[in-house]
């Protein structure tokens, strides 16, 4: 649930904020909870204040009551007190501490909030292009972030980042296909459905044939090609956050195949990575990497 602005009183302390940030995405995300211990040591309160701040703004757009273009105009103007104010937010106190630390502008930030602004009156996109400009908002920000973090802003990790995060949303997108078109949303691109001769009505039905299978090999194929040009980043960086990062790719390449495993039917059953796969990839990555004493 997304945490509520303070109404008046004196603003929350750098500590008090902090432990917020790290409560929220321990105890309400799951997933965050490995990845975070993964991560350096010296560099986890900030990553929970990054990681806080975008899982609350996807809070906003995706479970909001109300109007919520009304709430990400508020959350953005809380947002902006991280930068020429004082803001009330937990989230926002910690973060304007990370974001001073390691001297992020607010492009990455601002572009996430616009991501779901889009979500309220998009629900399909006609071309790749349109759903590659999504994904310039929705994800390459939160991967420009972490680059700040880890301190790797070369054009050429944010090349490298680029691709990952795109290779990671397509991933999410064609694990998530039955999923999402429940809730009215298509990300795969109409014109690819067009081309390969596949309709929403069909997909509405749940039909898997030729041509469906067809349409996700293809777009299994963009996928893996992002994450594979993107897969060097990792080599860019030491020490656990290398391992972070190739775990990341590795995970999204592991969903792959999975998806190629179920003969690209992700509409009969949604393909995932079992949790004895994720402790041997972990470890086999590890292991590779030589990272088992790094700190």
């Amino acid at each position: 649930m997304a945490a509520r602005l303070r109404a008046t009183g004196p603003s929350p302390s750098l500590d008090e904020a902090y432990r917020y940030c790290a409560s929220l995405t321990r105890g309400h995300y799951e997933n965050f909870t490995v990845a975070s211990f993964l991560l350096p040591r010296d560099l986890r309160a900030a990553f929970h204040a990054v990681y806080a701040f975008c899982r609350h703004t996807d809070d906003i757009g995706d479970e909001a009551d109300g109007d919520r273009l009304a709430q990400l105009d508020a959350w953005e103007a809380e947002f902006a007190q991280a930068y020429d104010g004082t803001p009330s937010h937990l989230i926002i106190v910690a973060l304007q501490d990370v974001i001073r630390r390691f001297e992020i502008p607010d492009e990455p930030f601002r572009k996430l909030i616009q991501a779901n602004r889009m979500d309220q009156g998009t629900d399909r996109f006609v071309t790749y292009s349109e759903l590659q400009h999504y994904c310039e908002h929705s994800a390459l920000p939160v991967g420009r972030m972490v680059l700040h973090l880890i301190g790797e802003t070369s054009p050429e990790s944010v090349a490298l980042s680029d691709a990952t995060c795109t290779g990671l949303q397509l991933v999410n997108f064609w694990q998530d296909v039955r999923r999402d078109q429940a809730e009215g949303r298509i990300y795969l691109p109409l014109e690819d459905m067009a081309s390969f001769g596949y309709t929403e009505a069909e997909l509405a039905a749940g039909v898997v044939n030729e041509a469906f299978r067809k349409l996700m090999r293809f777009e299994v194929g963009r996928a893996q090609e992002q994450l594979e040009q993107g897969a060097p980043l990792a080599n860019r960086v030491s020490g656990r956050g290398r391992l972070a990062l190739a775990l990341f790719t590795k995970g999204g390449l592991h969903v792959l195949e999975a998806i190629r495993e179920q003969n690209y039917d992700v509409l009969s059953r949604r393909p995932t990575v079992s949790a004895t796969r994720k402790l041997w990839l972990g470890l086999s990555t590890a292991f590779r990497l030589g990272l088992g004493r790094s700190a």
